[in-house]
């Protein structure tokens, strides 16, 4: 098989796989997995920039483990979300600087990330500041695909209130029969989500769904249910998520096949008859 078709495979399994846009998958891919994000010939530390009152400036260091130089581009987008999926605007609020730099092979270089307002009272403020690499001329004779990484680190700002994640779980059935997982975060802060999976009341696994996405503050993002079976009413069933925020364990109970639960982590309380209800406090 030809590069360029290897190279167009990859990235239709990644965005198969991952349901993102490109660099969104990638970045929450590697933000999930690694301290250290790897693009190419460059990597970025750390991968979350954390900002407040008390500390409205952070660093990130910039390595080029490359063998020629590269140029990069900053450019800060507030992030929202809508219907389940991102939004971004540019924004002024989060100054990076230099905005652009060149980082010669094996050199590294400190980017400054300020804050340029007065963070939220009440909410977490979220945003991404993306790192988009300028491509060099195409040396003569080059008939190849040059291919510009582009990556997005989030920044979020801690609210003057304490900031928590308040999660509640739904498994529904869309109008295709298949089931969908959906959360709903009703706190004042996101939840960075790797994986959730279901288990029965023997411990038997119904399935495990990787989906590497965040929920921001007062949204809900819905999942197909590609890998977990739901069973028939009656089944009580626990849903276990990987978060950033620890483990959460969540008890469900199916009524016609859908189940729901909400949620404050970390331990369970009671569960309510109906669709289903599970306290956790």
């Amino acid at each position: 098989m030809k590069p360029l078709n290897i190279m167009r495979n990859f990235l239709k399994f990644i965005n198969k796989s991952f349901a993102g846009t490109l660099d969104d998958t990638l970045i929450l891919f590697f933000l999930l997995w690694s301290p250290w994000t790897q693009a190419g010939s460059f990597s970025v530390s750390p991968v979350r920039i954390s900002l407040s009152a008390s500390a409205p400036i952070s660093a990130i260091t910039v390595q080029n483990g490359g063998s020629e130089t590269v140029v990069l581009q900053l450019e800060a987008m507030a992030w929202a979300q809508q219907a389940g999926q991102d939004v971004y605007t540019p924004s002024r609020d989060i100054l990076a600087t230099p905005p652009i730099i060149t980082i010669p092979a094996g050199g590294s270089q400190i980017l400054r990330v300020g804050l340029r307002r007065v963070p939220d009272p009440q909410r977490e403020l979220t945003y991404r500041l993306y790192l988009q690499e300028v491509p060099p001329p195409p040396k003569p004779g080059f008939t190849g695909l040059q291919v510009a990484l582009r990556f997005g680190l989030p920044v979020f700002v801690s609210p003057v209130k304490e900031d928590t994640a308040s999660l509640a779980w739904r498994i529904s059935r869309a109008r295709n029969g298949q089931h969908e997982v959906g959360l709903t975060n009703s706190g004042n802060a996101h939840v960075q989500v790797a994986n959730f999976k279901l288990v029965r009341a023997d411990g038997s696994e119904l399935g495990t769904q990787h989906v590497a996405g965040y929920v921001l503050p007062g949204q809900t993002v819905t999942w197909k249910a590609k890998d977990i079976k739901v069973p028939a009413s009656g089944n009580k069933l626990r849903l276990i998520a990987r978060t950033d925020i620890g483990e959460i364990n969540a008890g469900l109970i199916t009524v016609d096949g859908i189940a729901a639960s909400s949620s404050s982590i970390p331990e369970v309380g009671t569960i309510d008859s109906g669709i289903a209800d599970a306290e956790l406090k």
